[in-house]
């Protein structure tokens, strides 16, 4: 029983995983952003690439334009380059790390939901332990990212290796074209490439990534005991709840007894059950009222009390008997006792009148 209770086989509770998440721990694949970023980025960069050209092809003409040639630069005309350099690069470069930035935000939103927790950014001092360390370098999570990269750098070498050959007599010729035509050759050989690596890195990404949901679930796996203590902390202990449930049963009854002795009758079935009614017009009462009941013992009890007090106790066990179970305590009689219990209320009246 032991070993069963400490093992973790319970599938996490949906407390656990909202905790879990609170603490900033949530499941993701980082080579899901990794391809993400790098498709998108490098799509942007082709579409883009016509206009980087005209950028650095302005650059260039404004540069010789402002300096002429090597001999004729001064520190007056040298002190505009860093602004063109600046311009141009804004330009260029700007755009595609922007829309790098957005594509990995938006990966890592998709996956974590944009969660952004204080834990998970905050220092934790106990990873600086070297024992937990020397155990993550023999994790199963580090033999996977082993295996990960060693599978990264195969297909990184392959696809370079083979579009290489394939290309450089290609590569070759371009050394006799115009500069534009060599550059968009050599931006599709490495759209050519990126988009090899990136096919190759979605099977590794999808299959990380099924991975990543294995080992997440695995951990927030919950030991019976676990899952026994948050019921106890979110349901709260059944034992403490019996006793909170007897004391809350035992004040409501102790205030109902409280309103037995300004009862007009109490209708019992000799020793089983007794209902105490009341019946103020004044108040705004349609019908006598339910001010107390009781079954066997707490009959008893309301019995004992109308004695007590001089409240009139009639013996009626068919009209005590559905009473109790058609009126719920506060609650009004039913129309089809109103006669019965009209009786009951003159016979009450007179007695009383009787008595004074």
């Amino acid at each position: 029983m032991a070993g069963d209770s400490g093992s973790k086989t319970e599938k996490p509770t949906a407390k656990k995983r909202r905790d879990q998440r609170k603490e900033g721990n949530v499941f993701q694949s980082k080579d899901v952003v990794t391809v993400l970023t790098l498709f998108g980025s490098f799509y942007i960069l082709r579409m883009m690439f016509p206009k980087i050209y005209e950028t650095v092809r302005a650059f260039l003409i404004q540069f010789l334009e402002l300096t002429g040639t090597i001999s004729d630069i001064n520190g007056g005309q040298m002190s505009g380059v860093p602004m063109m350099v600046v311009k141009a690069l804004v330009a260029t470069i700007l755009p595609v790390l922007l829309a790098s930035v957005a594509l990995s935000i938006i990966g890592t939103g998709i996956q974590t939901k944009f969660l952004f927790s204080r834990k998970s950014v905050s220092p934790q001092f106990n990873r600086l332990n070297p024992l937990s360390g020397i155990k993550k370098l023999f994790s199963l999570q580090n033999v996977v990212e082993l295996i990960k990269s060693i599978l990264k750098i195969i297909i990184l070498v392959a696809v370079i290796y083979n579009i290489v050959i394939d290309d450089m007599v290609q590569v070759v010729r371009t050394m006799d074209m115009d500069i534009l035509m060599s550059g968009v050759f050599m931006l599709n050989m490495v759209m050519t490439l990126v988009f090899r690596i990136c096919l190759a890195f979605i099977v590794i990404a999808a299959l990380d990534f099924m991975y990543q949901w294995w080992d997440y679930e695995r951990k927030l796996k919950m030991t019976k005991q676990e899952v026994k203590e948050e019921y106890k902390q979110t349901e709260g202990d059944p034992k403490i709840k019996s006793r909170i449930r007897n004391i809350q049963m035992q004040r409501a009854r102790e205030r109902m007894m409280q309103s037995v002795p300004g009862a007009d009758v109490v209708i019992r079935n000799p020793t089983h059950f007794a209902v105490a009614l009341k019946y103020d017009a004044d108040a705004g009462y349609n019908a006598p009222v339910v001010v107390a009941k009781g079954q066997d013992e707490l009959a008893l009890r309301i019995v004992k009390v109308a004695e007590e007090n001089g409240v009139a106790v009639v013996e009626n066990p068919p009209l005590a008997r559905g009473i109790y179970a058609t009126t719920d305590l506060s609650g009004e009689i039913p129309q089809e006792y109103y006669g019965a219990v009209a009786e009951v209320l003159v016979y009450v009246y007179k007695m009383n009148n009787k008595m004074e």
